[in-house]
């Protein structure tokens, strides 16, 4: 059981993190989830279909950043900035995709909008091709479809 100003939050695949209060509720769903019930703040707070190793990283940054909100001093924008792309850069593909629909879930706005905007930067200026390649996605398109859809859509091409 954590500590007073401490939660234990549980991997779906059963790896605890004892982390502080202020770091967990960086996450809207947990917030919530420790504001309604009580009972959570006490004991452990399952995180559903998010595993160790991505659980691990969310708490990594919130805890960069529930440092800087509360002491502007120590950590500055500029800190943070740097922070935030060495975070995204250091990330391969899958736990990009795994750190996107955990911060989804667990309601991290700010890390969300960085990994959207890192996602967004991959696929700028790129063909379907090259993004199809990038992410590993099937063209399930026939070449009729594909003409249709360029020529419906010239702007996008």
């Amino acid at each position: 059981m954590a500590s007073k100003g401490n939660l234990t939050l549980k991997s779906c695949n059963g790896k605890e993190f004892i982390v502080e209060e202020k770091v967990a509720v960086m996450s809207t769903t947990i917030k919530n989830m420790v504001d309604v019930d009580d009972s959570f703040a006490q004991g452990v707070i399952p995180i559903i279909g998010v595993d160790g190793k991505i659980l691990a990283k969310l708490i990594e940054y919130c805890k960069e950043h529930a440092e800087a909100d509360e002491d502007e001093e120590v950590k500055s924008e500029e800190y943070l900035k740097k922070f935030d792309e060495k975070f995204v850069d250091e990330l391969n593909l899958n736990d990009l995709y795994d750190l996107l629909k955990a911060s989804n879930y667990l309601e991290i706005t700010k890390l969300l909008n960085l990994l959207c905007q890192k996602v967004a930067s991959m696929i700028k200026g790129k063909k379907p091709e090259e993004i199809r390649r990038i992410f590993n996605i099937k063209n399930d398109f026939t070449p009729e479809e594909e003409e249709e859809i360029n020529r419906q859509n010239p702007w996008a091409f």
